[in-house]
């Protein structure tokens, strides 16, 4: 039986049996969706060139921002 600790209170539970899973509960699961929405946690983007060339391509389609 695989077990894993939840990411928000650490506390170890069964993978295959838990429907909340990675999360140990639904209460850890919901505070960790409200960190995102909160804007607390962030995915680090690497912009190429400063966006010149995704708007480059646009330009070439005739679109508009």
């Amino acid at each position: 039986m695989k077990t894993v600790k939840c990411p928000v209170c650490k506390k170890t539970v069964e993978w295959s049996s838990n429907s909340f899973r990675p999360f140990c509960s639904e209460q850890c699961k919901n505070h960790d969706l409200g960190k995102w929405a909160n804007e607390e946690y962030r995915v680090p983007v690497e912009e190429l060139d400063g966006g010149v060339e995704i708007k480059d391509e646009k330009e070439k389609k005739g679109e508009k921002d």
